[in-house]
Order: C-alpha cells, then sequence, then structure tokens
C-alpha cells in the first residue's frame, strides 16, 4: 500500500482498518530523516500493512499527546484502530520487517 501523511483531523480514520503502522517524526530530527527512507522502502514490500506518516509540529499535537510520544521517531503499531505495539529510536529494515511479521502473527 502507499504511504499516507496524517494528521490530527485525519489520524483515526487512518488506523481504522487493518495493521497500521505510524511512524511519528520532525523535520529537524536527525534519526527520524534516517528512518523515512527505511519505513518508505519496508512499505513497498509489504502491500497488506498500512503506512502512515505524522510530522509532529505545532499544529499537530492533539495526537502525540494522545499516544504520550515523548520521543522521536517513535512507531506505533495498530491493529483496526487499536494500539498493539509501540517502538521509540531508529530502527533498520530487517528490525522493521520482523517486527512487522511479529505483528502479523498475533
Amino acid at each position: 500500500m502507499s504511504l499516507k501523511h496524517a494528521d490530527d483531523n485525519t489520524f483515526d480514520s487512518l488506523i481504522s482498518d487493518g495493521l497500521t503502522l505510524v511512524d511519528f517524526w520532525a523535520s529537524w530530527c536527525g534519526p527520524c530523516q534516517m528512518f523515512g527512507p527505511i519505513f518508505e522502502s519496508v512499505s513497498e514490500n509489504e502491500p497488506d500493512v498500512h503506512f502512515v506518516k505524522f510530522e509532529i509540529d505545532e499544529t499537530n499535537r492533539r495526537t502525540p499527546a494522545k499516544f504520550g510520544i515523548r520521543s522521536i521517531p517513535s512507531v506505533l503499531a495498530f491493529k483496526n484502530g487499536e494500539l498493539r505495539e509501540a517502538r521509540t529510536g531508529l530502527m533498520d529494515q530487517e528490525t522493521l520487517t520482523s517486527w512487522i511479521k511479529e505483528l502479523k502473527e498475533s
């Protein structure tokens, strides 16, 4: 599936169906900039998973506050709108792919 971008207004609708990974990031965050291409690359190999990017900025504070996002990058995994797991920090492609496999099996 294609990579989508969310904000406070579109977030709930984008996580409501199936397995969805949401990357909380910021343009000023170095590790986020390194993780972005990895997240996008893995999204191309996982057509049955939704991948969403959520940029934390002045206009998008409600959603990160709701989920207690304190460090970025943070990736939250949702199944049918329900939070299943969260991971913080830079992940390589192998780690992200392995986590997705675990999430599909659970």
